[in-house]
């Protein structure tokens, strides 16, 4: 007598919205082979996953961080102003609209006749005059018209922003040693008519002293071993209003 055969495992069924799962097999009798496990249906076909905000991430607006429309209003400091928006800023009217000195970001505010008005962003962590400002400093002396000589200029980062302070009624004489930063600083200076480029030891100012003329303001940002002595025995021409 042969044993009884095994009925065969029914195949998987397709996929089908909400499928059940297959009927029972057929019952086991003497001699009678093992019910086939009937098909077992498909798993529910998966909906579309509803998309964030009506079907995709909404990107970010243009400009600034938070959206275009950043509203700039003016900083207690002549020629300074801050940008708000979801992240204030500080920063100064752009003399150069469309071009940075240091990769800052730019933000362009629209005026209620139409016109554009650009302002960089003054990063207080790459300028001591910004983080100063930040910090609450009662008056930086440099405003619209001055005339400012610039001691340390370095590649110019913190002196374009004067620059932009001063505006094109002020003139800013920038004087630093180094030489390869000072290609940067002399390029900087092509393109913004205020500011005079110095290649010259500023610890030495008869060097120099025939090149600058009768200054507001004097900004020191030179680090040297005896600069408290250098400091006390400089000798630069001044106008009556020097601070």
């Amino acid at each position: 007598m042969r044993p009884p055969a095994r009925g065969g495992r029914g195949g998987r069924g397709g996929r089908f919205d909400g499928g059940g799962r297959g009927g029972g097999g057929g019952g086991r009798g003497f001699g009678g082979g093992r019910g086939g496990r009937g098909d077992r249906g498909g798993r529910g076909g998966r909906t579309p996953r509803g998309g964030r905000g009506g079907g995709g991430r909404g990107g970010r607006g243009g400009g600034m961080k938070g959206g275009s429309k950043a509203v700039v209003v003016a900083h207690k400091h002549a020629g300074v102003f801050i940008s708000k928006s979801k992240e204030d800023a500080l920063c100064t009217k752009n003399m150069v609209p469309g071009e940075s000195v240091y990769g800052e970001k730019r933000v362009s505010v629209q005026n209620e006749d139409g016109t554009k008005v650009e302002y960089r962003v003054w990063n207080p962590f790459r300028s001591k005059l910004a983080a100063a400002v930040l910090g609450g400093v009662d008056n930086i002396w440099i405003a619209p018209g001055t005339r400012v000589l610039y001691l340390g200029a370095a590649s110019g980062t913190t002196v374009s922003h004067v620059s932009d302070i001063v505006g094109p009624d002020g003139l800013v004489y920038a004087v630093e040693f180094s030489h390869r930063s000072g290609r940067d600083l002399v390029n900087m200076a092509k393109k913004r008519t205020n500011v005079i480029p110095i290649i010259e030891d500023a610890r030495h100012p008869a060097r120099y002293r025939m090149l600058v003329g009768m200054v507001d303001v004097i900004f020191s940002d030179v680090a040297q071993p005896d600069q408290r002595k250098w400091r006390s025995s400089r000798r630069i021409s001044s106008s009556p209003r020097s601070r």
